[in-house]
């Protein structure tokens, strides 16, 4: 079974939470643990923001587990479902980890394989400043996309699950966590065709 590239481990898990901007999306991410919202940043992470979405809309997250996790590290989903069965996007898209938005606590960023354009669905939250992650002069790192406006004792509650390995792979909860939702907040919609809609017609 193919493996997501993610390096390292650090320490432990100390989030800061940001005040959302109301003129970038929101996501919902209602867990079986718990409710998470994730503010995006469509401005320096365009095609990663307008695929996100376009998942969140077709409700692709639905039902997906956390099926990597790491304590002091990250939280890894968009994936597999309960049944470790593997789930994926219609597309990969290009890597946007020279936006300067850093592997910071409480950041989304999209997970991939070695090559740097093939992250797909799964991305993780960071629960730590992963600065190794980061992009280097020359060498792409793993895109940063949004940050969590709420939800960071949910993220605690994911990181501290009793892990195991399941079909080869390590750090799976025992207990199935579940995206039971993913959902875009509507209030935050702005009349016209919006960025994301315009790129992922380039893709």
């Amino acid at each position: 079974m193919r493996s997501l590239i993610l390096i390292g481990t650090t320490a432990m898990i100390a989030f800061s939470t940001t005040e959302a901007n109301a003129d970038q999306p929101q996501v919902i991410l209602t867990t079986s643990v718990g409710t998470m919202i994730a503010t995006l940043d469509e401005e320096r992470a365009p095609h990663t923001v307008a695929n996100f979405l376009e998942l969140v809309e077709a409700e692709f997250y639905d039902g997906l587990i956390f099926h990597r996790v790491i304590a002091g590290f990250v939280i890894q989903t968009g994936g597999y479902d309960v049944h470790m069965e593997r789930r994926e996007g219609p597309r990969n898209i290009p890597n946007e980890s020279f936006n300067g938005l850093m592997n910071r606590k409480g950041t989304l960023s999209m997970a991939r394989l070695a090559d740097p354009d093939s992250a797909n669905s799964q991305f993780f939250i960071n629960l730590d400043a992963n600065t190794h992650l980061d992009a280097l002069p020359g060498k792409p790192g793993y895109a940063v996309f949004g940050h969590l406006v709420t939800g960071t004792d949910v993220a605690e509650i994911i990181e501290f699950a009793e892990t195991g390995i399941r079909q080869g792979m390590a750090g799976v909860p025992l207990e199935p966590i579940l995206i039971l939702t993913a959902r875009r907040r509507r209030e935050e919609s702005r009349p016209g065709t919006s960025t994301s809609q315009r790129l992922l017609r380039d893709l």
